[in-house]
């Protein structure tokens, strides 16, 4: 498999002056998991570049023929000796006829720029051509995403043949105590980037404060704006890396184009360092740094009260700083995999073994949780069984020990709990099977003592383990649940849960963010290709084990649903496990659910990052168009056209209302929802996750959830 990218004809492609574009190219190519089968085409007349797999093509210019002609035909002629099957073509759409003339495969086209600036894009005709000849158009914003559908009828039919893709940067640790008092202006020195409104407001922030300085990184030798003052330096063009280094100091950033920049590298790169960004409200801009201070009032003397405000907060100043740096998410490494997971998608790739790349063919694994066997196949869809599903299909030697249902069959006079048994079950176990791992889900019975006894007979075991319930502050069972997770200290080598551990109160050692896995043989309807007889399904899991509804026992999100329900009377429900109706479980599960043609993902407790209960991967899984409050973050590596964010009960009745009538985009967006879902968050992907980071190697697999 081979990935060839064609840069614009003469863009930098070299350390000394490197474009932005280059810079993009090369930051998420060098850590790409298809890294070593991508070739970078270019023309440049630097001798130094910026990687090795980079290929300067040498073009045999004609008189009155087409410079992008003649490049992008010497580009094809390379591939014809390449028998590429993906071509990527970045920031020039007027390259696409011209590609398509010749070569029959995958086809990409990246843009940089606002597509209605760009030759090849700039009519309607001319975008609709664009979308029926490539596979894939990616924008670096939201709003250069909006500006190519601009007067484009049945935009929202032709959404799935784009996506967003933003540019990145690298992220270091900050020493915010390391910060000095300097304003930073990064980029050409003319009015369209805004640096005459820059310099006026500086000059006189300089004037009034002068324990503070400026710093200004670039040139224009087409515009003299020139500003001088002792403590304002003008440094010119610097590579990017002394820019980023320099940027660590940085206290203040600004911004303040008057031009619709596509998106902003320099403000992104000044977040990712945390600087307190000032920025305009043009184009992509806003889309760079979730904490920004944002310009609506364009000119010098909005720009020099911003810039006062902060110097004179320290407070504000250093709040603004640490809230960019920690919510900067658009490392090379996560936009990288999202680069990936669409390359992923139009390339079938070659069948690897991918336990090669462990230091073990096949591991030997004993997992431990509930699956189950006392309730006759009513349990028999759970993520254990899943997970179990997962080890197995990755080719591995799996055993398995349900915890309680041991506990369950050997109660006894000696044995009042069962736990001694289940103590000696494991340990005898191990004995006969010699494992080279043991996974826990759940199982609290499991002494700490039986894992240190087994670690002693062998150094080498890794012992591991899957946490499902909420471990939010303000979730249900906070204390017991911490509780739980951290009940075997040290003895674990890992642990995996359904909470971003970054939110979680009390961090737990070395651990990793799952997401609740589906699986191909759980999750085998496609709601979306019937008009289902209701419209919402929601369902609480209430007496579990009785298998019926426990009296006395309440859900707060009973309130939420009867209110939804109150609200919209127009809405078909179809709820179980509250208001008398009896919970549902196995095939019966299964036969209710397929009835609903969307589904209310809705969690006990208080949001929190990344944590949802299991019941995700059902209605993702069946091709439920599913509602996600915009809290948990779901959007951080699912796609936005594979499910509906809501914010409160109203924007929810709204959007209920409006897809219940929009047949069409309901279907269309349950079905992506169910590819993606199935395809990036299964159960074998999370379990060869698990194994990865257990036993340290490196997955040839691409993790959406990993950042």
């Amino acid at each position: 498999m081979k990935i060839s990218i064609l840069l614009p004809y003469k863009e930098n492609y070299s350390p000394q002056y490197a474009g932005a574009v280059s810079l993009f190219v090369n930051d998420i190519t060098k850590i790409s998991s298809f890294n070593k089968d991508i070739l970078i085409f270019g023309n440049t007349q630097s001798k130094k570049k910026l990687s090795k797999n980079y290929i300067n093509l040498e073009l045999n210019k004609k008189i009155f023929q087409s410079t992008s002609k003649i490049y992008v035909e010497t580009f094809l002629k390379a591939q014809g000796k390449l028998n590429t099957e993906l071509i990527e073509v970045h920031n020039r759409p007027n390259y696409i006829k011209i590609i398509k003339q010749k070569y029959i495969n995958k086809l990409f086209l990246y843009f940089h720029n606002d597509p209605l600036t760009m030759n090849g894009s700039k009519t309607i005709k001319e975008r609709i051509f664009l979308l029926n000849n490539v596979d894939k158009i990616i924008f670096n914003s939201k709003w250069s995403q909006n500006r190519f559908f601009l007067n484009i009828k049945n935009k929202h039919d032709l959404l799935l043949k784009t996506s967003v893709c933003y540019q990145s940067s690298s992220k270091t640790k900050i020493n915010f105590d390391n910060k000095k008092k300097i304003i930073s202006f990064v980029g050409k020195l003319n009015k369209a980037k805004g640096y005459d409104l820059f310099g006026d407001a500086i000059v006189k922030i300089l004037d009034k404060y002068p324990d503070w300085s400026a710093k200004v990184f670039g040139d224009e030798p087409r515009e003299k704006l020139l500003f001088k003052h002792k403590n304002l330096k003008i440094l010119g063009f610097k590579k990017n890396e002394y820019i980023l280094k320099t940027l660590k100091e940085i206290s203040i950033s600004v911004v303040c184009s008057r031009w619709n920049e596509p998106f902003g590298r320099t403000s992104l790169e000044a977040s990712s360092r945390g600087s307190a960004v000032i920025i305009s409200d043009r184009g992509g801009l806003p889309e760079t740094a979730k904490s920004g201070i944002i310009l609506k009032n364009l000119n010098s003397q909005t720009l020099f009260n911003e810039i006062e405000k902060l110097i004179l907060n320290k407070k504000r100043l250093l709040s603004i700083q640490k809230d960019n740096y920690k919510n900067f998410i658009l490392t090379h490494a996560y936009v990288s995999k999202i680069f990936d997971i669409l390359r992923d998608s139009h390339i079938e790739k070659k069948k690897i073994n991918l336990f090669n790349i462990s230091k073990k063919a096949i591991l030997k694994i004993i997992h431990i949780t509930n699956f189950n066997q006392r309730f006759d196949g009513r349990l028999h869809y759970n993520t254990g069984k899943r997970l179990q599903n997962g080890f197995v299909r990755l080719g591995h030697n799996v055993l398995a020990i349900s915890d309680r249902d041991i506990i369950s069959r050997n109660k006894s006079i000696n044995d009042f709990d069962g736990k001694k048994t289940l103590q000696k079950t494991i340990i005898d176990t191990y004995g006969n099977f010699k494992a080279d791992c043991i996974i826990l889900g759940h199982a609290d019975s499991v002494d700490s003592e039986t894992l240190y006894k087994l670690k002693n007979l062998n150094k080498n075991l890794r012992v591991t383990q899957w946490f499902l319930d909420p471990l939010g502050k303000y979730g249900p069972d906070y204390i017991k649940n911490n509780e739980r997770i951290n009940k075997h200290g040290n003895l674990l080598d890992s642990t995996f849960v359904t909470t971003d551990p970054n939110s979680i109160t009390k961090k737990i050692n070395n651990s990793f963010y799952i997401p609740n896995p589906s699986d191909q043989s759980f999750e085998i309807l496609k709601n979306y290709e019937s008009d289902c007889e209701n419209d919402l399904f929601f369902a609480m899991s209430h007496g579990v084990h009785r298998g019926s509804l426990k009296k006395g026992k309440f859900d707060n999100r009973e309130l939420f649903i009867n209110k939804l329900m109150k609200k919209n009377k127009n809405i078909r429900f179809d709820v179980y496990g509250m208001n008398n109706v009896q919970p549902v479980w196995g095939d019966n599960f299964l036969k209710k659910i397929s009835n609903s043609s969307m589904g209310l993902n809705l969690s006990r407790g208080k949001p929190i990052k990344y944590y949802s209960s299991d019941r995700i991967a059902q209605l993702f899984g069946n091709g439920l168009l599913t509602f996600i409050d915009e809290e948990i973050s779901f959007n951080d590596f699912i796609p936005e056209n594979c499910f509906i964010n809501y914010n409160n009960i109203n924007d929810l009745s709204y959007k209920l209302n409006k897809y219940q009538k929009d047949k069409v985009e309901r279907k269309k967006i349950s079905q992506s929802g169910q590819k993606f879902y199935l395809k990036f968050l299964n159960s074998t992907l999370v379990a060869d996750f698990i194994l990865s980071k257990t036993f340290d190697y490196k997955s040839k697999n691409t993790f959406v959830w990993d950042k």
